[in-house]
C-alpha cells in the first residue's frame, strides 16, 4: 500500500468516527429521566399543549419526562434555567411565542434568546381569543375599543412579556387606545380576575379559555389569528373587525440548550413528528383549534430569530413599555 493510499484510508476513518460517535450517542440516549421545564403555570395554554405531546413522546423515547412548571417574568425564569443547563438532552424547554418576545420585553434578561437555545420542533399554533365577563355588557371587539377610548380600561395577562401580554398590546396599539396592564403569574390566575370582572379583558389561548366560553362565564370577542379558529367558528378575527396588524400567531414548541448534540435534536424532532401525527394527539388538538406547523429544526430556529427582530422593532416603533 502506498503512503498516499494509507493516508487516504486513515483520513476517511477519522472523518467517519465523529459521525459514528454521534449516531451511537443518539441511539444510547435517553438512558434516564428527562426534565422538561414549562415556564408558565399549570393549566396555562403552554402547559396544556405541552402535556398533550409529552405523554406519548415519553412513551416513544422509553423514559419518563418529568414536567416542572417554573412560571414568572413572562417565561424568562424557567427559560433561563434551561439556557444554563447541561446540553446533554436531559433538560428541555416547552415554550411559546413569549420566547421570541422576551428580548423586546426583557432587554436585560440573563440569556441570549437567539443563541442559547436549539430549536427542536413547533407543536402547532394556537389561536388567542379576546375574552371578557358577560357582566361587562360588551358584545363586540369594536364596542370594547370604543369604551376604552371613552374611559379607563384594564387587561390581564399571564405575565409581563408573555404571549397573552403581547397579543393584547398588538390589539391595543392597532385600535389606538390606552389601557392599564395587570400582569399575573399565570393564565389561570388572570382568567379568574377577568371572569369576576375585576379586570376588563384578556387575550388567552383558546386551549385555556374554551371550557369557560362554553360554560358561559367568559364571552369571546375576537381571535387574533389571520383566519377564524375551527374551535370558535362564529367568532370573528380582530382583522375582520377592522383592526389592521392586530393578528398574533401563538405557537408552542420544544427547545433545548444550544450545545445539545445535533443527533439528539434530530431524534427529538423525528420522534415528536411521529407523536404529532398520532390520531389521539390530533383528536386532542382539533377541538382547541391547534394548527400544525411542520417545520424542521433549522426552519423553527429561523422563525424564532425572525420574530425576535420583528418584536424588538415593533416595541420601539410603538413605544411599548413592558414593565
Amino acid at each position: 500500500m502506498t503512503t498516499r493510499r494509507r493516508f487516504l484510508k486513515i483520513s476517511a476513518a477519522t472523518l467517519a468516527t465523529p459521525a459514528l460517535s454521534r449516531l451511537a450517542f443518539a441511539q444510547a440516549w435517553p438512558a434516564k429521566t428527562i426534565r422538561v421545564i414549562i415556564p408558565f403555570t399549570a393549566g396555562s395554554t403552554v402547559d396544556i399543549v405541552g402535556r398533550i405531546v409529552l405523554d406519548p413522546l415519553s412513551a416513544a423515547l422509553g423514559q419518563p419526562m418529568v414536567v416542572e412548571n417554573r412560571g414568572g417574568a413572562g417565561g424568562t425564569i424557567g427559560s433561563g434555567q434551561v439556557a444554563k443547563a447541561d446540553p446533554d438532552g436531559y433538560t428541555l424547554l416547552v415554550n411559546a411565542s413569549a420566547h421570541s418576545a422576551a428580548p423586546a420585553a426583557y432587554p436585560n434578561v440573563t440569556y441570549d434568546t437567539a443563541k442559547d437555545f436549539a430549536a427542536v420542533i413547533p407543536f402547532g399554533s394556537v389561536p388567542n381569543v379576546m375574552v371578557i365577563a358577560p357582566s361587562k355588557g360588551i358584545k363586540t371587539v369594536k364596542e370594547l375599543a370604543a369604551k376604552a377610548k371613552a374611559g379607563t380600561m384594564t387587561y390581564a395577562s399571564a405575565g409581563v412579556g408573555s404571549a397573552t401580554h403581547w397579543a393584547a398590546e398588538r390589539f391595543r396599539v392597532s385600535a389606538g387606545f390606552a389601557a392599564t396592564h395587570v400582569p399575573f403569574r399565570g393564565g389561570p390566575e388572570a382568567l379568574t380576575e377577568v371572569m369576576t370582572g375585576r379586570v376588563d379583558f384578556m387575550c388567552i389561548g383558546v386551549s385555556s379559555g374554551l371550557s369557560f366560553i362554553r360554560a358561559g362565564t367568559l364571552l369571546p370577542l375576537a381571535v387574533s389569528t389571520p383566519k377564524r379558529s375551527p374551535a370558535l367558528p362564529d367568532v370573528p378575527t380582530t382583522i375582520e373587525a377592522g383592526f389592521a396588524d392586530s393578528d398574533y400567531t401563538f405557537w408552542n414548541g420544544l427547545l433545548a440548550p444550544a450545545k445539545t448534540p445535533r443527533a439528539i435534536i434530530e431524534r427529538l424532532h423525528a420522534e415528536t413528528l411521529k407523536v404529532l401525527a398520532l390520531p389521539a394527539v390530533k383528536d386532542k388538538f382539533a377541538p382547541q383549534g391547534i394548527d400544525p406547523m411542520p417545520l424542521s429544526p433549522a426552519q423553527f430556529d429561523a422563525l424564532i430569530k425572525k420574530e425576535i427582530d420583528i418584536n424588538i422593532k415593533l416595541a420601539k416603533a410603538a413605544g411599548l413599555k413592558f414593565n
